[in-house]
């Protein structure tokens, strides 16, 4: 069977654009894949974090998987940090990367921007990642614009171990999501939707109340066309709304476009508040049944072992064919 491997990190409240991205896509591919999804929070700590804030934001994405429909008993779901070949694989991966291709890679320089200080694993995270993915021997990641890439370079990473070494990796496909993949500010489209923004209106978190998404949504900028239409180049604000309509209510944008025709933005504005109310209220509610419970605990604690026995046969086979000593 096909096995996909993927995460959210812990860095932040979770928006929903880390549902449309992700979670919405993982529910669904867990029941045409073998899936491995986890809670990346070696990667979140590359740059500072509160322990406080990482330890119950790591809490919040599991929960989160569950709520959004997650079957445990389908997909294996698990704590990076608890899987201890992660960061052995990621150090052996780093042997097999160059300098010059860490440097280029653009997430590095985005993060690093005007920073004084920034720590040497945010430069070589990316070799972290391509562990995380080689481990489990995934056959398909999905990625959006801002992660392509990084699925390249671990592309690039298992092809020159197999060939240096031993046909050891399987090297990765991407899965494209081109619907819900990218979703920008409800105040500037052409900047992802981000906690880190100011502005508490250009984003919507997933554990927000009713009355703050609908006033929220009223306020996101549209432009002076009047016309629910798709069209990225010319209506990225119309059509970022139109793309977050379709997640949250399944619908194509053919039908968005035709439900909608004539009608200008006041009551698609509306009705896409609603929409998503409709499909969060039953994620929150489970949420909060789970997230500091003992069953949550149960499964992470049996998804890790599960990883665990995957991850530290690849390892094992990576460690004998570099030549390391193995009983």
């Amino acid at each position: 069977m096909k096995r996909v491997l993927s995460g959210i990190k812990p860095s932040g409240e979770l928006n929903i654009g880390g549902f449309g991205g992700a979670l919405n896509q993982f529910v669904s591919m867990q029941h045409d894949y073998e899936c491995f999804y986890f809670i990346p929070d070696l990667h979140a700590v590359t740059v500072p974090q509160d322990p406080k804030e990482l330890f119950q934001r790591s809490k919040d994405i599991a929960a989160f998987y569950i709520a959004a429909g997650i079957d445990p008993n389908k997909a294996t779901l698990f704590i990076q940090s608890h899987v201890p070949a992660h960061v052995e694989l990621g150090w052996l991966m780093e042997t097999q990367a160059y300098f010059g291709e860490m440097n280029r890679m653009t997430q590095f320089k985005e993060k690093s921007n005007g920073r004084d200080t920034v720590s040497s694993a945010l430069f070589t995270y990316p070799a972290l990642m391509a562990a995380d993915i080689l481990l489990y021997q995934a056959t398909h990641v999905p990625v959006g614009d801002d992660q392509k890439q990084h699925l390249e370079l671990t592309r690039d990473l298992a092809e020159r171990f197999n060939s240096r070494y031993e046909v050891i990796f399987t090297v990765p496909e991407p899965i494209i999501q081109t619907i819900g993949s990218r979703i920008m500010g409800l105040d500037d489209p052409s900047k992802k939707m981000s906690k880190s923004n100011p502005n508490i209106s250009s984003y919507v978190l997933m554990l927000d109340k009713p009355e703050d998404i609908r006033k929220k949504i009223s306020r996101a900028v549209t432009d002076s066309e009047m016309t629910v239409r798709y069209d990225w180049d010319n209506k990225p604000a119309v059509s970022n709304l139109i793309e977050i309509y379709s997640v949250f209510s399944g619908e194509t944008i053919e039908q968005i476009e035709s439900q909608y025709a004539g009608q200008g933005y006041g009551g698609f504005k509306k009705n896409l508040a609603e929409v998503i109310i409709e499909k969060l209220i039953p994620i929150q509610q489970r949420y909060y049944e789970i997230v500091d419970s003992d069953e949550l605990t149960l499964i992470l604690k049996n998804g890790a072992a599960k990883a665990a026995e995957v991850a530290s046969e690849t390892l094992v086979k990576a460690k004998k064919a570099m030549g390391f000593v193995t009983f």
